[in-house]
């Protein structure tokens, strides 16, 4: 039997869909569903799954290795390099032909590489969906796999189990949901049966809804299902993901097109050169060669191994750093961000409740060490944080509410130990928490025989139950509603979760084990203020963004008070007009939240479809995006975002398999190194493409410039193919391993779309290649006239040493944009001296060793004539030395002019 396909969510049935089920009573919602609390029957289950289809989410067409294989040699330059390697082996050139043909395959599979674990990101969605659920049919509960399960279908929930579709909750006994992939909120939600005003409602305040893929951690609950596969919030994520498309990183739009245009340029050259030489009277076959060897010159093959090279380095040196990369070209990409755009939870934060504040119960706010102190009240607060939950495991590995973790662990490292406590002061009885009181009790047993009940739960509600309050020596006092009042709304107005603890001494335990009398006339001692506390290292990282000219951006599901506390405590936003939430953002245009997007800092209550909207604003108002986040929610966003960068921790499979890289260590600092490395690796690819274009550059001006002058071509095509191959090969993959520019971190990022000539590189591949032209070609204009007769190898010897060693002394001169090579040292740089000094040892070779000679067209030097060639070789290198020197001179008044303003 072929396997079962699910069905488009838009051609389902009416009968077996509820729209906005959180807003419908549940009685109502069975009744639309044709369903009872009993469940369906087993012919109604068959007839529905073959209506509607299996729970779960289609894997699409797959894309075949041949294919992606064919995709990788549909980019010019590749295309370029591939006539280069033809060319080269007509001329006999095998190594060239052979070092043109490894990069292109290399390039290939790592290609391929990337796509086929790209392509992992929807299995990883479809793994996460639970395999078994518990479901009631014809009124007997039963085990059976997630995917059997239908609209219409009654599912036992209970604490540990995943949510294995969406479901309208009828019944529901203290049952609370951790929802935080699915929308960043750091707490569990409390689940209730009624129904949610609001159709449009945010994710997270659809109380009477449990959602597929998120797990219960605590209580009991019964709900019928109306949403499987495709038609849950988690299928609608996976649809988003499986649309979002490929983009192209600002390092791979530029060499495309900088490889289009090098390509003409490359034809054109090759057409004037032939033209020319035949115009002067050359042979036509030796014409041809030369012009056909300088155009593939004017190809740098080495660069997709440069940049290949260089975004390896980068993966590696992130590592050390805790930042996987997944997909290359996001290394680099980093370093053009404008924008990042990063999940809260677990990202800034540590996604992990913490006890921040502490109160006795007349009010007065103590600090969290102090709970250690001297005196009754504060011993009493202590008992009550230790005692009051339900928490298990041991400390390195505790299980429950995160809430109630937090109270434990605050009482067990002021010497309060839970587990001590437990023997000490053993559970007699307890009252559950519930959603109507809002309040959880426990009762424990005295060593004289007495009991002693702890309270805990909304501030105002312990309040409204307490009879007085307890100072932190113990001393009973009256209540201050007013101090109380200012106390929770400063809290509450920092992003806090505030809840208070009463108490209450008991002779004998109620008659007839009813507790509920247990919370009234209650000694209020004290209050807690809890949140999921920022990252030590977040400010820091969000304030050297800021100076790099990246502008964060935080995008949450959680509420906006909490959103906007956290994002004022690092820096994010300053005021509250900075942020927007979910409902507001859908009542807003798209012409009219784009024209606010670059305004707002603070996004809260955000559903998938919005972090991806608000992506895309970026996006179109030409900002570069890169998008962090750990959830199943951000995966979309990931995917569309231009780098999307994934927690390793607390990050979902779906959310990795979605991003161009993981953060190992979850922390948001990480991204900082992550956008220095960018900048660094893209910084030495452009290094790569002034030093080998300018060389080129040279190399035409050299040719076509002697004819014009009224002397042949000084260049044989086996010079050419050698400096093509050696001269830029070498040093130029050693720009790879250069460090990183002074005050790389105090510039603004590159504009996504500026060309790749921008900030002086194409005036500078001119100029620099007329005075290598120039060079050579007064060395050949001195040396014609006083090489020995007959020996025109001499004097073309001359010359091409002399282009050749011009090339190394700009490479060691354009190591640093502003700063000379003397002052960042010859040994920064090690891979880059050993090139120059092998090629140097090359070039003298060429020279020298008989064998070679006759290879390479070459007659020895003379000492004087060698050092006459070395001595115009450096023009170039001292050239540039002042270029930096006129530039450093430059941004030192510019500097001076700031100051003064």
């Amino acid at each position: 039997m072929s396997p079962r396909t699910p069905t488009d969510p838009a051609s389902l049935d009416p009968a077996f869909v509820v729209k906005a089920a959180h807003t419908v009573p549940a009685g109502d919602v069975l009744s639309r569903l044709d369903s009872t609390p009993n469940g369906l029957t087993a012919a109604e289950v068959a007839r529905r799954q073959e209506a509607v289809g299996p729970n779960e989410l289609p894997e699409g067409e797959k894309r075949t290795i041949p294919a992606m294989v064919l995709d990788q040699f549909k980019d010019f330059l590749i295309l370029l390099l591939l006539g280069a390697a033809v060319i080269s082996g007509m001329l006999g050139e095998a190594a060239d032909t052979i070092a043109i043909l490894v990069i292109v395959i290399l390039n290939a599979v790592i290609g391929v590489v990337q796509e086929f674990r790209a392509e992992r990101a929807m299995e990883a969605l479809r793994e996460m969906a639970a395999e078994t659920a518990t479901v009631r049919r014809d009124g007997v509960a039963a085990e059976v796999p997630a995917s059997d399960l239908t609209v219409g279908d009654i599912v036992l929930l209970d604490a540990g189990r995943v949510v294995p579709a969406d479901i309208r909750l009828i019944e529901s006994a203290g049952l609370r949901v951790a929802e935080a992939a699915l929308t960043g909120e750091s707490l569990p939600v409390e689940k209730y049966t009624d129904a949610v005003e609001g159709a449009d409602s945010p994710i997270g305040d659809r109380s009477s809804m449990a959602y597929r893929g998120t797990q219960v951690v605590y209580g009991r609950g019964v709900g019928v299902v109306t949403g499987i596969g495709l038609a849950t919030e988690l299928g609608k994520i996976a649809h988003l993901l499986g649309s979002a498309g490929d983009t192209k990183t600002p390092l791979q739009k530029r060499l495309a097109q900088f490889s289009k245009q090098l390509g003409l340029a490359a034809l054109g050259l090759c057409t004037i050169v032939f033209v020319v030489g035949v115009m002067q009277g050359g042979d036509i076959l030796e014409m041809f060669i030369t012009a056909v060897a300088l155009a593939v010159a004017a190809v740098p093959e080495a660069l997709p191994a440069v940049a290949t090279i260089s975004l390896a380095l980068g993966a590696s040196r992130l590592v050390k750093t805790n930042t996987l990369v997944r997909k290359l070209p996001a290394v680099e990409a980093l370093g053009s961000v404008t924008y990042i755009c990063t999940d809260k939870t677990g990202t800034l934060t540590l996604n992990k409740m913490t006890v921040e504040h502490l109160a006795t119960g007349d009010a007065r706010a103590i600090g969290p060490a102090a709970l250690s102190g001297d005196g009754d009240g504060l011993g009493w607060l202590g008992r009550a944080l230790a005692l009051s939950n339900d928490v298990t495991g041991n400390d390195d590995a505790l299980v429950g509410d995160p809430t109630e973790i937090a109270f434990y662990r605050i009482a067990a490292e002021n010497g309060f130990v839970p587990t001590e406590l437990a023997v000490e002061l053993p559970r007699s009885a307890e009252v559950p928490f519930d959603s109507d009181r809002k309040l959880m009790t426990t009762v424990h047993t005295l060593s004289d025989g007495s009991y002693v009940s702890f309270t805990k739960g909304a501030a105002e509600a312990i309040l409204e139950r307490s009879r007085e309050g307890m100072a932190a020596d113990g001393s009973a006092i009256p209540l201050d509603p007013d101090a109380s009042a200012a106390l929770v709304d400063g809290w509450s107005a920092e992003g806090l979760r505030v809840l208070a603890f009463g108490m209450r001494r008991l002779d004998t335990l109620p008659e007839g084990g009813d507790c509920s009398s247990l919370e009234e006339d209650l000694t209020l001692l004290g209050y807690t203020g809890l949140v999921d506390p920022p990252r030590d290292e977040a400010r820091e990282a969000v304030h050297t963004c800021k100076t790099a000219g990246i502008i964060p951006v935080m995008i949450t599901g959680d509420h906006p008070a909490t959103a906007l506390a956290i994002a004022k405590r690092l820096g994010i936003a300053d005021h509250k007009e900075q942020m927007i939430t979910g409902a507001e953002l859908d009542a807003l245009s798209l012409e009219d939240f784009e024209g606010r997007v670059e305004g707002i800092r603070v996004y809260a209550r955000v559903a998938p479809e919005q972090k991806l909207k608000i992506v895309q604003a970026l996006q179109d108002r030409g900002e570069f995006v890169a998008m962090t986040g750990d959830g199943v929610n951000d995966a979309p966003a990931l995917a569309t975002a231009d780098i999307g960068v994934a927690m390793g921790i607390t990050g979902t499979d779906v959310a990795k398999e979605a991003a161009s890289m993981v953060l190992l260590d979850d922390n948001f600092s990480s991204i900082v190194s992550s956008v220095r490395e960018g900048r660094r690796i893209f910084d030495n690819i452009r290094k790569f493409i002034k030093y080998t274009m300018t060389s080129n550059s040279g190399e035409i001006w050299t040719i076509l410039l002697a004819p014009l002058l009224g002397m042949p071509i000084p260049l044989l095509p086996i010079h050419i193919l050698w400096i093509n191959l050696v001269t830029d090969g070498l040093p130029g993959l050693a720009f790879a391993s250069e460090p990183h520019e002074r005050a790389i971190m105090e510039r603004p990022p590159r504009a996504p779309k500026e060309s790749i000539f921008a900030d002086g590189l194409g005036t500078h591949l001119v100029w620099v290649g007329l005075l290598m032209g120039g060079a050579s070609l007064f060395m050949q204009a001195w040396a014609m006239p006083h090489s020995p007769e007959g020996h025109d190898l001499y004097w073309r010897t001359m010359v091409f040493t002399v282009l050749c060693l011009s090339q190394m002394g700009h490479a060691m001169a354009i190591r640093s944009d502003r700063q000379s090579l003397f002052q960042i040292g010859l040994l920064s740089n090690k891979p880059m001296l050993g090139a120059v000094a092998l090629t140097f040892a090359l070039q003298m070779a060429t020279i020298y060793v008989p064998f070679m000679q006759k290879v390479f067209k070459t007659e020895a030097l003379s000492l004087r004539d060698l050092l006459i060639a070395l001595a115009l070789s450096s023009v170039v290198f001292w050239a540039v030395e002042i270029e930096k020197s006129v530039k450093r001179r430059k941004d030192a008044s510019a500097e001076a002019a700031i100051a003064e303003a």
